[in-house]
């Protein structure tokens, strides 16, 4: 019955997901022969053979060579075909746009980074957001047409409601309410857009600190504040994708803050932002409090602190892990999660000396006990979980052979 052949458990969907199956075990493993692909996936040699002439013919794996020089006659190893496909991510800040493309397999091809200064921008942002693909695209060797997927990841979050940006009044040029018509016109490949803290988590969850881990959140602490909640195995947007904006949450031991939208700032990013260290170094007497941007100059000192005993360097640490744990406190407290992330050179600089000491500051000030770990995505950790999304939408096309 032609009318039947794409419902579930007809041949072509049975076929789709075993091919399915054994690129996701290639993705994984790396090259494979046919008998390791067939033991893995539990299908006969015949049927493994078939599968892989199937997808080799799709252009989706290539031979990449023999399993000579172990014992027994050579095989012929498979491997995902890294031109399949392609994808891009983009991660977007005041100051700078960074762009990657990577292929199928994960694997950064291409990167690229665009200096957006100043309040006014010098070019639209439509215009910022291609150049910074091209760059990329033409760092890979690629053709724009040749990027199936692009995901941005942004400051605050495009509400769903009407398509505008929310919680990041400090990016100047994205706030029109055009913008993302305007977007989908100039880029010839469908865009996705996610708040930056949540394509971070994504990375963790998929790739560092969280993989295997459904309920856990994320906190972040670079030029703000800012959580990524994924509960039940899913990120958790909120109504308008303002879900995890934690630096506008009333804290103790802060002012409160009116008109935060206005102020880009609420009780917690005043209580415990990276932008708090070096006043916190410098009331307690901690030496050589260097100058410059102050995400770096927090770090250097966290980092520095972490590396002695005592004295002002241990107050600096003590103190600063009060402060995170309070606002700490009110998500697990909320949420009980398995696993708190901490991610953000404000966090990880200082290492697991600061770990260690927010988490025995939140077990005394919240009921629940969730485990703290450090982020293990440290570089370019927005970018990597946006190329991730872009990947994961990408392989569910790309690899889907039912069509």
């Amino acid at each position: 019955m032609a009318g039947t052949a794409g419902t579930p458990g007809t041949p072509r969907v049975l076929r789709a997901m075993n091919d399915r199956a054994a690129l996701d075990l290639l993705l994984e493993h790396g090259p494979l022969s046919r008998t390791r692909i067939g033991n893995l996936t539990g299908l006969s040699k015949p049927t493994a053979s078939q599968l892989l002439a199937r997808l080799e013919a799709a252009g989706l794996v290539r031979v990449t060579g023999t399993s000579a020089g172990r014992p027994g006659p050579s095989a012929q190893l498979y491997a995902v075909n890294p031109r399949a496909a392609h994808a891009a991510g983009l991660d977007v800040a005041p100051d700078r746009i960074r762009a990657a493309v990577a292929d199928i397999t994960g694997r950064t091809v291409g990167e690229y980074e665009l200096p957006t200064p100043g309040r006014r921008p010098a070019q639209p942002v439509v215009r910022q957001v291609t150049d910074a693909l091209d760059g990329a695209v033409k760092a890979a060797g690629l053709a724009r047409a040749e990027v199936h997927r692009l995901v941005i990841g942004t400051p605050g979050a495009f509400d769903p409601n009407t398509g505008r940006l929310r919680y990041a009044s400090h990016l100047p040029g994205w706030h029109s309410p055009t913008l993302l018509d305007e977007l989908a016109a100039a880029l010839p490949m469908p865009v996705e857009y996610e708040n930056d803290v949540n394509l971070v988590a994504l990375a963790e969850q998929r790739l560092g600190a969280a993989r295997g881990h459904g309920d856990f959140v994320l906190l972040w602490n670079e030029e703000g504040l800012g959580a990524a909640l994924v509960l039940g195995g899913r990120l958790h947007r909120g109504w308008t994708g303002g879900a995890g904006e934690v630096g506008f949450l009333p804290v103790p031991g802060a002012p409160l803050v009116r008109q935060v939208t206005r102020a880009n700032s609420g009780g917690y990013q005043e209580l415990a932002g990276a932008q708090e260290v070096p006043k916190l170094a410098r009331a307690l007497d901690v030496p050589d409090v260097p100058s410059g941007p102050y995400t770096e100059v927090a770090a250097e000192l966290l980092a520095r602190a972490a590396d002695h005993a005592g004295g002002p360097h241990r107050a600096l640490l003590e103190a600063y892990a009060t402060r995170l744990a309070t606002g700490l406190a009110s998500l697990v407290s909320v949420l009980d999660p398995e696993l708190v992330v901490l991610s953000g050179s404000a966090l990880t600089a200082g290492g697991e000396v600061l770990r260690a000491l927010v988490q025995a500051e939140l077990a005394e000030l919240a009921a629940a006990r969730p485990r703290l770990v450090l982020g293990d995505i440290r570089e370019h950790p927005v970018l990597r979980g946006a190329l991730e999304a872009a990947l994961a939408a990408t392989r569910d096309e790309v690899f889907d052979t039912s069509r």
